[in-house]
């Protein structure tokens, strides 16, 4: 396993880190023997990040990792996140101080190593979506005061909503780390790229937050499973779930990876989810990557993709024509 730089933070993270959300469900919804080998499967596989969140399971994907965390007395990295809801937006920074005091106390923990604000960024405040100005004048103040408490000793942001809203965040260099939507069927945070792609186009701002030394997280790899290579979903997965600055169907993203799979017909890797977990690792702006498991066999699958490394030149080249390809399919 490779270990990378988590932008400025001064802690090295593993190329492939563990999504404890409800997309793959081990945490969530695996007994208790189940989670428990999980946990510590990754670790002997050289994962050291752990990736939860407070609306993951409504809490429970953090009780059951700090149970098993304290069962196996691992010293491991631990994010989490705050969501906030339209009844907390007349008290911004208590609402986020209350959420990261429940996390702790799910985890069964007196810290974490990363918060991460998990809502939308926009423009101005709507739906779920948190406006640019209360973003900079609300929530990051009340990250950094937790802090300085020492609940948390970094903060970052889920980097979805409105592209210069979010550039606005990357550029103001305040956050430690970003977590991104970039995979195969949505590279445009990665910079520019031949094609046409679905969804946000991010304007490339994983140059930019590299050069504020922000720490970046990839999510979504597999993008919710239509990147994996097969079409059945595990009883620990979610049944259904719509894509995320992807395709505008979850059968959309599927076709698209139909294409891709051209990558395995050609050499260039075993399987698909092979490429789509090397293909993020491959950007030098990438910390880590989030495996969400469903199976041990899950875990297996993808810390040996990111084990062989970024994709070779050539393969990125064949990966530029399909991307065409693709466009010219959706068109």
């Amino acid at each position: 396993m490779e270990y990378r730089p988590l932008g400025r933070t001064g802690l090295d993270v593993s190329t492939l880190g563990y999504g404890c959300g409800d997309v793959g469900g081990l945490i969530v919804r695996g007994t208790p023997a189940e989670r428990t080998r999980a946990v510590a499967r990754a670790v002997e596989l050289g994962v050291n990040y752990f990736d939860t969140a407070s609306s993951y399971g409504n809490g429970v994907s953090e009780q059951h990792l700090g149970e098993a965390l304290r069962e196996l007395r691992l010293d491991v990295y631990v994010g989490t996140k705050v969501r906030l809801r339209p009844e907390d937006l007349g008290d911004i920074r208590g609402a986020v101080a209350r959420s990261i005091d429940d996390s702790l106390r799910r985890l069964g923990r007196p810290s974490v190593d990363l918060l991460q604000f998990h809502n939308p960024i926009g423009p101005a405040t709507a739906g779920s979506a948190l406006g640019i100005r209360p973003m900079m004048d609300e929530v990051i103040p009340a990250l950094q005061r937790l802090r300085e408490q020492g609940k948390a000793r970094f903060f970052g942001f889920t980097a979805i909503g409105d592209p210069d809203a979010i550039h606005t965040v990357i550029d103001a260099g305040a956050v430690y780390t970003a977590q991104v939507f970039y995979n195969l069927l949505n590279p445009t945070a990665g910079g520019r790229q031949a094609g046409q792609f679905p969804g946000i186009d991010f304007k490339g701002f994983l140059p930019r937050a590299k050069h504020k030394h922000i720490g970046i997280i990839g999510v979504r790899a597999l993008a919710a499973g239509a990147l994996s290579g097969v079409t059945g979903k595990h009883p620990h997965a979610m049944p259904d779930v719509a894509p995320i600055a992807s395709g505008p169907t979850y059968d959309a993203d599927v076709r698209a990876a139909t294409v891709l799979t051209n990558l395995v017909k050609d050499g260039f890797v075993e399987s698909l989810p092979e490429a789509a977990y090397r293909f993020i690792i491959t950007h030098d702006a990438i910390s880590t990557v989030l495996v969400g498991a469903s199976t041990i066999d899950h875990l297996e699958q993808a810390a040996a993709a990111v084990i062989k490394g970024p994709l070779p030149p050539a393969a990125l080249m064949r990966l530029a024509e399909l991307w065409k390809e693709i466009s010219g399919a959706s068109g």
